[in-house]
């Protein structure tokens, strides 16, 4: 699993994927903790932690039955890594053993874990010699079963009865590289001709309705600086599910007058990812809106590698007093803020990272900004809401709410709870390649003209 190479020694990878540990159980996003780590051990580290937050559960049971209480906290983080790496030896990144001795040497080459390193030693090495009998003691324990918080496992029994256990397996799998051809700058088929020549293996996926195909999945994931034209802004690396937000907002729909252009507003729309797409496929005038400089600033970047201009402002989406010029727009696309629940095999410390009073405060959020940007919209204009999410607070039945309290919103056929799918691997790819993607939710609502 490691890509730092061998001069790089476990035991400090492994202190690095304690650190990162303890980083999210302090509730810190792990992306900024792995981008503060050396570009030496980034990769190993960043494979080994994803591994970690997958089986953090099973991992946590284990220790509670090895140690009746947990050692100081970084202590702990090192010693449930290794229980998370090592507990089932055919999916385990190195032997067993290894694991064990190196995460020994990790805390005892650490001044913050040293005096505990006999304590771990003392663990790991009974947990070697007791594996089957300490796994079969918390065979029942479902946090440790599905690896995710107990009351979110809970809401999906209630959201999806029949589909629960599916999207809990999925999101322990990690999801496939997936790109989207600029089209503007190349073809899906000239594309996957670059990618052949560069030795990567790649599969189309289906056009979305009245465009050119433009989606790619890959085999395996590859650094972006391996994809043939990646600075020159022929590609992005974009989830199939996120690919389907600009088709669903444009096709069909005209500008208000004949010869003018679509006037678009992206809200939330840090990265880009999405004003980009729009920008691709339709000769548009968009408005891409961002509470944060910063995302902003990841906004233009986007932009400006892609070829593309738009009108990038930094300003809160619920305000629109603060940032609107008062002329209604064709088309809104509101990525709200969400759970990103649907996206955890790709950020699996969000699983770890959300508690349950974060679902009722997102979902507040999302509903105010149906509701303020829904004046922006012309008659017979066209919303698109969508969330990364599976659960049905930020989904249907925010819809349903919202099209009950207005009547000029017309909920129009919509992809709806896309549950997170695919798995593409050896055996199955390209087949179930079209199949390959996050959890995601969109819902197409039309402003009709009159009441």
């Amino acid at each position: 699993m490691s890509a730092a190479g061998p001069a790089v020694p476990l035991w400090q990878q492994l202190q690095q994927v304690a650190l990162a540990l303890d980083a999210v159980r302090a509730g810190r996003s792990l992306t900024p903790t792995l981008e503060a780590v050396d570009s030496r051990l980034r990769p190993g580290v960043q494979a080994l932690t994803f591994h970690v937050l997958r089986w953090l559960g099973r991992a946590e049971a284990l220790r509670s039955q090895l140690a009746r209480r947990p050692p100081p906290p970084l202590a702990d983080a090192l010693l449930c890594s290794a229980l998370a790496l090592a507990w089932r030896a055919d999916d385990a990144p190195y032997e067993p053993f290894t694991l064990v001795d190196q995460a020994v040497e990790a805390a005892k080459r650490s001044p913050a874990m040293r005096a505990q390193a006999n304590f771990v030693n003392a663990c790991l090495r009974r947990f070697l010699r007791e594996r089957d009998l300490l796994l079969n003691q918390v065979a029942n324990d479902p946090v440790a079963v599905w690896n995710h918080p107990r009351w979110w496992v809970d809401q999906l029994r209630q959201d999806h009865p029949g589909a629960w256990q599916d999207i809990l397996r999925g999101n322990n799998a990690p999801g496939a590289m997936v790109l989207r051809v600029n089209v503007r700058q190349t073809s899906q088929a000239d594309y996957l001709a670059a990618l052949a020549a560069a030795g990567i293996d790649a599969a189309p996926l289906p056009a979305p309705t009245g465009f050119a195909a433009s989606g790619i999945v890959l085999r395996q994931a590859c650094p972006v600086q391996a994809l043939p034209g990646f600075a020159e802004g022929w590609v992005s690396v974009q989830d199939t599910a996120a690919q389907m937000a600009a088709p669903l907002l444009l096709h069909g729909l005209q500008p208000q007058a004949p010869g003018t252009r679509l006037r678009v507003l992206d809200a939330c729309a840090a990265p880009g990812g999405k004003t980009a797409h729009l920008l691709e496929l339709a000769n548009a005038d968009v408005l891409a809106l961002d509470v944060d400089p910063v995302r902003c600033s990841r906004v233009r970047e986007t932009l400006a590698r892609l070829g593309l201009q738009a009108d990038v402002r930094c300003g809160d989406a619920a305000d629109p007093a603060s940032w609107w010029d008062g002329q209604p727009f064709d088309a809104i696309l509101l990525d709200a803020p969400c759970t990103a629940s649907g996206i955890v095999r790709r950020h699996p410390d969000v699983r770890w990272l959300r508690r349950p009073t974060d679902l009722a405060q997102l979902a507040g959020i999302q509903a105010r900004l149906l509701q303020q940007l829904w004046p922006l919209l012309r008659p017979g204009g066209r919303l698109l809401y969508a969330t990364c999410s599976v659960f049905k607070a930020e989904g249907d039945r925010q819809v349903e709410t919202f099209v009950a309290h207005n009547t000029q919103a017309r909920w129009s056929p919509s992809p709806g709870h896309l549950l997170p799918s695919g798995g593409v691997g050896p055996g199955v790819f390209p087949d179930n390649a079209q199949g390959e993607h996050d959890g995601f939710y969109y819902a197409l609502l039309d402003k009709l003209a009159t009441a």
